[in-house]
């Protein structure tokens, strides 16, 4: 066998959900709406917060970048998905496969941190309520932000980079949606015992710690509100967390109970619904959790709908 057989594959094989066409074209419909409530959700929440000084805050300066990151972890997934339903040849060329890896690595690495860094955010406004905009001030929320987008990037570069150069012989059937990581490693025709580490590592890294500074953020949070004497004031400190508590909850669950568990890998199935889930549902979710579960941003949808009624009724008349 010569060497380019040993080690290049010019393009992969993505195997998808199903090989059935009636159970494609069904799917194509139905992650294409989700796909557009994504876009346009995610879009909606960055305008909104953009138009109104009123979520000039810190909080709202990072569930832009949230949105900004679900929104193109969609992008990174789910197009190549929607097309791969409805072609006959489900091809993706090596170095496509190469960058959809690394973008929705990335983007989800980003996501993790980002989370965290939000969840540092509550545990100021709640505990700390008096110093909360002289600590988290615009220096301080630019660089946690630019240390969420870094470290994710760094790590999926890395993971992509070493994953590439794994020999995969003739091996180029893919069984995923997408090309995700664990799938495309099992590919290679070499030990990737150093893969594996290397994937542990980055999980430990990018999932755990930032999973425990999350729970300890909430931990001091609780604590705290607990000790509000009034009813009103614990019903208050708790909205003002009930939207992150949600997505965090979304978010860190999934991963969670995929890659920590006693099996030392998940099954091909537990990695397709994880991606849907991350590339699918939650992007989708994540803008109503944070509309219909925040009193500022329903606030803002109404006085934004309010102006648009208003221009509207004069262009009319």
């Amino acid at each position: 066998m010569g060497a380019d057989n040993q080690t290049w594959v010019r393009e992969f094989i993505l195997l998808g959900l199903s090989s059935d066409w009636d159970t494609q074209v069904a799917l194509f419909v139905l992650f294409s709406v989700t796909y557009l409530l994504t876009v346009l959700g995610n879009v909606l929440i960055v305008l909104l917060i953009r138009l109104d000084s009123r979520l000039h805050t810190p909080m709202y300066f990072f569930l832009t970048n949230l949105s900004l990151v679900d929104v193109s972890y969609a992008t990174s997934i789910v197009p190549q998905m929607l097309v791969h339903f409805l072609a006959g040849h489900k091809g993706i060329p090596y170095v496509s496969c190469a960058a959809q890896l690394f973008f929705s690595l990335g983007l989800g690495g980003i996501e993790f941190v980002l989370l965290a860094v939000m969840a540092y955010d509550r545990y100021v406004a709640v505990c700390d309520p008096l110093r909360y905009s002289i600590i988290m001030h615009g220096g301080l929320c630019a660089r946690l932000a630019a240390t969420s987008w870094v470290s994710g990037s760094v790590n999926s570069l890395v993971q992509t980079t070493i994953t590439f150069q794994l020999p995969m012989c003739t091996n180029k059937y893919i069984d995923h949606i997408s090309c995700e990581l664990l799938a495309v490693v099992r590919l290679a025709c070499v030990d990737t015992s150093s893969n594996e580490v290397a994937i542990m590592v980055s999980s430990i890294v990018l999932l755990m710690t930032p999973f425990c500074l999350v729970l300890l953020s909430y931990i001091r949070i609780i604590s705290t509100i607990l000790k509000i004497q009034s009813t009103e004031g614990r019903k208050k400190a708790f909205h003002t967390c009930a939207s992150h508590l949600t997505v965090v909850v979304l978010c860190y669950g999934m991963a969670i109970f995929t890659y920590i568990q006693p099996n030392p890998s998940p099954s091909v199935l537990q990695e397709k619904l994880m991606s849907l889930f991350y590339a699918i549902l939650t992007p989708m979710l994540n803008p109503m959790i944070y509309s219909l579960r925040n009193k500022e941003v329903m606030g803002a949808w109404q006085k934004l709908l309010g102006q648009l009624s208003g221009l509207t009724s004069k262009l009319a008349a």
